[in-house]
């Protein structure tokens, strides 16, 4: 994230958003690891490609969730692509053999987006957040660089925003609230089929479509990932 923002740049930019995930992930419980690539000049190349498989290995990872290859935003594309062109390659011995094999390969999910072209985005898995989403809108309140600075600057809406901090989170929040109170009426449906009328009360949820390049899960597999209290 070094050059996305309108006042600052390169590795002050850097070392402010790193920071500010780490304090993210502190919230959510979570560990975070921030590779060093620069911003808007990630490509698809072999040294990124086997930097992820060596990555995934050592995260013994189950589940893998990355953007679809169609977004705005080329480091998003590039990601996609990167992690898809890892996914089974995870598994193959002779390549990155310093790093031992994934034994599976594992479920590639891609992220919710709004992109119609090539393909619109297929919810092949929903999860309700209510219960988690005071935390889940904290943990993003902590990333004010690009929340309550950059987005809202490049939306033309900086003014809106309050000066004091914690005005500013609360901002912040209720940015996050309306996208996803504009996401789950989307698929209510969806919601009332699997939960019955408790799927009508859902507020927020979070949704994902199965990559076809890795592990192909059963709807009884993929529930078991993602269980809902």
């Amino acid at each position: 994230g070094d050059i996305g923002h309108h006042e600052m740049a390169g590795g002050p930019l850097a070392q402010r958003r790193t920071r500010e995930v780490q304090e993210a992930a502190k919230i959510l419980g979570v560990e975070v690891q921030v590779l060093d690539h620069h911003d808007g000049e990630l490509l698809p190349t072999l040294e990124i490609r086997k930097e992820l498989i060596r990555l995934i290995r050592e995260w013994q990872a189950d589940i893998v969730i990355a953007p679809r290859s169609n977004d705005y935003h080329p480091d998003h594309r590039y990601t996609a692509i990167l992690v898809q062109d890892g996914a089974y390659m995870v598994t193959v011995p002779f390549i990155c053999p310093d790093t031992p094999p994934l034994k599976q390969n594992p479920v590639y999910l891609y992220m919710w987006d709004h992109f119609q072209k090539p393909y619109p985005f297929q919810a092949d898995v929903i999860v309700p957040i209510d219960d988690v989403m005071e935390k889940k809108m904290d943990a993003l309140s902590r990333m004010p660089s690009q929340f309550a600075e950059w987005m809202p600057w490049l939306d033309g809406k900086l003014e809106e925003v309050p000066k004091e901090d914690a005005a500013k989170r609360e901002w912040m929040k209720e940015q996050w609230r309306q996208r996803f109170n504009r996401m789950t009426p989307l698929y209510r449906e969806q919601l009332k089929e699997q939960y019955g009328e408790a799927g009508e009360k859902i507020q927020y949820v979070e949704a994902f479509e199965l990559c076809e390049y890795g592990r192909q899960p059963t709807p009884e597999e993929l529930r078991a990932m993602f269980p809902v209290r």
